[in-house]
């Protein structure tokens, strides 16, 4: 499955929709997106991974290296997941501790900067 990537802008956010598979042969479209976004000047992103149907490890590095990338510009990254098969990646592997998860984009670009588990 292709990797599709669309970007528009709520407030003070930049959020970015994928859809389809995130794995090793995706992932670095995503990556080049993420950092293209980050050297643009976007400093809160919020990925929308809601149309995503497959994440693996490779992914889930990514979207740790967009989150250091971030804060290190002290941005913030917000990760739009509601569906059970991704949440159940992001428990497994104890990243929901370390993203802010939400259920919608909404939620996600009314809580900025919002530390993980707040959300």
């Amino acid at each position: 499955m292709e990797l599709s990537l669309s970007t528009h802008t709520v407030g003070e956010h930049t959020v970015l929709e994928v859809g389809g598979e995130v794995d090793v042969y995706t992932a670095p479209r995503l990556r080049e997106r993420l950092i293209e976004l980050v050297e643009g000047g976007a400093r809160h992103v919020v990925v929308d991974l809601s149309r995503v149907e497959f994440l693996d490890s490779t992914g889930l590095g990514v979207l740790v290296g967009a989150l250091k990338r971030l804060r290190a510009v002290n941005g913030t990254l917000g990760l739009v997941c509601a569906h059970e098969r991704l949440l159940k990646i992001f428990r497994i592997t104890a990243l929901d501790r370390v993203f802010a998860l939400y259920d919608t984009v909404e939620a996600a670009t009314e809580a900025t900067g919002a530390d993980p588990g707040t959300a």
